[in-house]
């Protein structure tokens, strides 16, 4: 077993010490055919764009699609829409809970005003009692009923103001879920982040998508870029900013700008795609 182990490995790095022979060799003579001035480097690449997922946020079925595989598409312009019908059943169920709720309020701050108004005279009425009992002016069972009066007035008071809380704390909780319900409507509208170009439609209406599902990817066209490799000497004088030309092969004849923008700090022997 550990000698099939060995000549694995051994013929994976055959593989990789041939595959480097043949780029240097390959390179080399790409680089005599092509003069360019002293001080000037060049490579070949491939040109490519940062790709941004169109994903849903949460799940769901797919109402429609707005775009198809090479499209153009805007910042902030609709791609996909989610069906939302559920969504809005329930945002019209809170928003009736809210109306009820806010109801209920209106309707405990009268009655705490009126407790409190009857609480008040019960007040009133049992100090003139305390007073007419230092005078020995009243007798003791109507000094009890007045004493009575006024802490059950006081008690109705503390139960008006409960349910006044208890109202508007249902207020805040109808309003907390008419914000997420409408939070999760603002996300089933699926909106493009870059100005750039569709690569892939990836999902159809009437398809049913998992939390984070992917529906469409779309290259960012304000972020295009090209990866050269370079031999020591030249990549090590090569700068960050440093103004470069890029050269299609399908139009020869014209040069575009470009700045380096990332140099890596790592050498690497091969590239990590080969492509024929």
């Amino acid at each position: 077993m550990r000698n099939k182990t060995v000549e694995r490995i051994t013929r994976l790095v055959l593989l990789g010490a041939i595959a480097f022979l043949i780029w240097g060799i390959w390179q080399r003579q790409e680089r005599k055919k092509i003069k360019v001035p002293e001080g000037i480097a060049w490579g070949n690449g491939r040109v490519e764009a940062t790709q941004v997922d169109i994903a849903a946020k949460y799940s769901g079925r797919i109402a429609e699609v707005l775009a198809k595989e090479g499209d153009l598409v805007e910042p902030g312009q609709i791609l996909c829409r989610m069906d939302t019908s559920e969504l809005e059943a329930t945002l019209e169920k809170s928003k009736a809970q809210y109306a009820k709720a806010d109801e209920d309020a209106a309707e405990a701050a009268a009655e705490v005003v009126q407790k409190e108004a009857s609480a008040s005279l019960a007040e009133k009425s049992f100090a003139r009692a305390e007073q007419l009992k230092k005078n020995k002016a009243i007798a003791d069972q109507d000094y009890d009923e007045q004493k009575s009066r006024r802490d059950a007035s006081a008690a109705a008071v503390d139960v008006a103001k409960a349910k006044l809380r208890s109202t508007r704390q249902a207020i805040s909780a109808a309003e907390a879920e008419i914000k997420r319900v409408q939070s999760q409507l603002d996300e089933a509208i699926l909106k493009s982040p870059v100005r750039g170009r569709v690569l892939y439609r990836l999902a159809e209406p009437l398809e049913v998508i998992s939390s984070g599902g992917k529906v469409l990817t779309v290259l960012d066209l304000s972020d295009i870029y090209m990866e050269i490799f370079l031999p020591a000497q030249e990549a090590a004088a090569a700068r960050v900013g440093a103004e470069c030309r890029l050269v299609l092969d399908v139009a020869p004849e014209y040069a575009g700008r470009a700045r380096v923008s990332f140099v890596s700090p790592e050498a690497q022997f091969t590239p990590k795609q080969v492509e024929t």
